[in-house]
């Protein structure tokens, strides 16, 4: 019998992480309007050409925060000791953020040339990735916080802490864009500093009696640090993956469309990026709990927090495209201040087409994380690489060179599709596996 604590923990969990996903994704939503109404088209493809960076920054950030997290959850689980992992995070955190600030010094403008920037785009995408990147520190930590606050029972924090980056970053980008008038760098600063705000609120945890959060001395061991990375390498590469297809789908785009269809894919993009935060918002609120349940060899809690999983964000998939589809022209003219023709032709039968993905990518989301969280990662990991370049690039190319734009909206929904279908028989298997 199915313990009726379960709903309750699964609603609390959920529920409190989508708030906060949502809340996180509105960083780049953000921007993109800011930016959309200070800057006109141009500052949508600077950004567009630079946004790559923050999801390369948030996937290392969740790669190790949840892979930290999830060893945190499990060893806690089965009554061990969790004294030296989130030392350990902090390390990889310590040495990612380093590497990262090196590019900001030294590559920005010649990954800005390198995506497609001309010579009006190059300045405004180089700032913006280049500020981004100096606050790199903040922002690992960040999620690594983020993970490991809401594994150790308080998701609440993490929520809030969450959602005072996001207000923050909202005030501070109407202020440096439209008061101050300082571009994309104001864009990228509010960023940064929110990263910062976000951090003063999670620290109130380590004042709480119930914290088991240990910042202890440790010899650092390279097998702990290798599997912290490979229990959160699904959850870095459906970041990376994002990056990846933003890039290739950009080349591709300006080869058909020029500057415009970028700016047209940016909104579809970044429109895109709120409702799709959710689904990862979901998949990291079940995280605690099915790593918690089968540390504990408990498999019924496992199972029904994967089939409550599943319901959730197949429901509200098929919600979300529903008013996509309705609201679309009013959607799109938020971001097209110039009221340009083709810009919003373009992004409205993207919106239409590319939102059809959501429930198949939804599936894939859960299932990845799923088998990370049960220590199963080597499936989350393929599913995350086919469904995050090994399948969508090769199909957008081939696509785009028969249907033009169409072929670039149709590829994702394709790819998730496939996916999709492998990501339910391996569910299917695994869900027998833990009966037997």
């Amino acid at each position: 019998m199915v313990k009726p604590t379960i709903l309750k923990d699964f609603t609390r969990y959920v529920s409190l992480n989508v708030l906060g996903m949502i809340s996180l994704s509105c960083y780049v939503l953000v921007d993109t309007f800011f930016i959309a109404r200070a800057l006109g088209p141009d500052g949508l493809v600077a950004l567009n050409l630079s946004i790559w960076i923050f999801s390369v920054m948030h996937g290392v950030g969740l790669m190790i925060g949840i892979g930290g997290a999830t060893q945190f959850a499990i060893l806690k689980g089965k009554g061990e000791d969790t004294n030296s992992v989130f030392p350990h995070s902090l390390f990889i955190g310590l040495f990612a953020a380093i590497i990262f600030v090196a590019i900001g010094m030294f590559f920005p403008a010649r990954l800005a040339n390198a995506l497609g920037a001309d010579a009006v785009i190059l300045p405004m995408a180089s700032v913006y990735m280049q500020t981004l990147l100096y606050f790199s520190a903040f922002s690992l930590l960040n999620n690594i916080l983020i993970a490991f606050i809401r594994n150790d029972n308080n998701p609440k924090l993490a929520m809030a802490g969450m959602v005072t980056g996001s207000f923050s970053n909202i005030v501070l980008d109407y202020i440096f864009l439209f008061p101050l008038s300082l571009g994309m760098f104001g864009a990228a600063l509010a960023t940064g500093l929110s990263f910062i705000l976000s951090l003063i609120v999670l620290s109130f945890h380590f004042l709480s009696k119930n914290n088991k959060i240990r910042l202890l001395k440790c010899k650092l061991r390279i097998k702990k640090i290798i599997n912290i990375i490979y229990l959160g390498a699904s959850a870095f590469i459906s970041e990376l993956s994002f990056a990846v297809v933003l890039i290739i789908f950009n080349l591709v785009i300006l080869r058909i469309a020029g500057n415009i269809g970028v700016a047209a894919y940016g909104i579809v993009a970044n429109i895109a990026f709120v409702p799709m935060s959710i689904f990862p918002g979901v998949a990291q609120g079940i995280q605690p709990l099915i790593s918690r349940g089968y540390g504990a060899r408990d498999n019924g809690l496992v199972k029904q927090v994967l089939k409550y999983a599943i319901f959730v964000v197949v429901g509200l998939s098929l919600i979300i495209y529903t008013a996509a589809f309705i609201y679309t022209a009013s959607i799109v003219s938020l971001f097209n201040s110039e009221a340009n023709v083709t810009l919003a032709s373009l992004a409205t039968t993207g919106i239409r087409i590319f939102f059809i993905g959501f429930t198949f990518a939804a599936i894939n989301i859960i299932a990845a994380a799923f088998f990370s969280a049960i220590t199963s990662a080597k499936w989350g990991l393929i599913i995350s690489l086919l469904r995050g370049c090994l399948i969508i690039i090769p199909m957008v190319i081939f696509l785009s060179g028969i249907f033009q734009m169409y072929g670039v909206w149709l590829s994702f929904v394709l790819t998730e599709l496939i996916v999709c279908v492998l990501s339910v028989l391996l569910l299917r298997k695994k869900i027998k596996a833990l009966r037997s």
